[in-house]
């Protein structure tokens, strides 16, 4: 059995009520609840308590954020969700500091976590079409990719001791959207990865 912590970070706002986001949440906790996993979901515009996030960040085997990416990253209210909850999980629950010693000051930045064993997977909506990244004649990314863009938030995740599952991304979702193609590419991904 899996427990699941599903986050969607979405802030609505009048240009973006945030539907496609709520879709892929309903789409993982349906699909992920029918085969078996126990699933909790946290909607950052309804509010938090950080001690009860930290809480489930502990019980979740899996997290999955689905985001979308507001100015090359997340919408304010998330990164502020995680400035509270990550800060209150530095006394041990999520990690015990930076993973540095009086010994090694100098060595081992970021192996602290206390959540090995643990994953983490980030569901992505973005206005850029995919053919955006990783070409190296494409303008803005310069050839990087969605993971390269969202690194930091990689390692956010690492700071944990967590692993990675690959990323999901929609593209082109506000001038070209094709709801029903990402729905059924982001089941597939959903089974073949959980």
């Amino acid at each position: 059995m899996k427990n699941i912590l599903i986050i969607n970070a979405h802030h609505a706002s009048s240009f973006s009520p945030g539907k496609l986001n709520g879709t892929l949440v309903e789409c993982a906790h349906k699909q992920l609840s029918e085969k078996g996993y126990q699933t909790q979901v946290v909607k950052v515009d309804d509010g938090w308590d950080a001690e009860q996030e930290v809480e489930k960040h502990q019980w979740a085997d899996v997290i999955i954020v689905q985001s979308p990416v507001n100015w090359m990253g997340v919408p304010w209210p998330f990164k502020k969700y995680m400035d509270e909850v990550y800060t209150v999980g530095m006394m041990g629950q999520l990690c015990n500091g930076d993973g540095r010693s009086h010994e090694a000051p100098k060595k081992n930045y970021g192996g602290g976590g206390t959540l090995s064993g643990k994953r983490y997977m980030l569901s992505l909506t973005f206005n850029a079409p995919e053919e955006a990244f990783n070409d190296p004649d494409e303008y803005l990314f310069q050839g990087k990719s969605v993971d390269d863009l969202w690194f930091p938030m990689h390692m956010n995740f690492r700071f944990f001791g967590m692993e990675g599952l690959p990323t999901f991304s929609c593209h082109d979702v506000m001038k070209n959207p094709e709801v029903e193609s990402d729905l059924e590419r982001y089941a597939r991904h959903l089974a073949a990865h959980l």
